[in-house]
């Protein structure tokens, strides 16, 4: 399956995927695949999944990344007080 990170606490080791569903699913740290750990930031970033239903709490297992998550750069802000030259 499809879905969206909505986020990612790396010091709790859980979060939340939004599914193409509008469905929300809990994800932990064991639930990525090896080579797929969350990054920093992976908020809105694409991944595929598969769920996993035990005794009645549905869950994400196997995620991985759809693609690989982008850099995020700064923003280049104008110098206060002034003039732009």
């Amino acid at each position: 399956m499809l879905g969206t990170m909505l986020w990612f606490n790396l010091e709790k080791g859980y979060g939340l995927i939004q599914t193409e569903n509008d469905e929300r699913l809990y994800v932990d740290r064991s639930g990525f695949l090896p080579d797929h750990q969350p990054p920093h930031r992976c908020r809105g970033q694409r991944v595929t999944f598969d769920r996993h239903v035990a005794e009645g709490d549905t869950r994400a297992v196997n995620v991985s990344f759809a693609a690989p998550p982008e850099q995020r750069r700064a923003r280049l802000r104008r110098p206060r007080g002034g003039h732009v030259l």
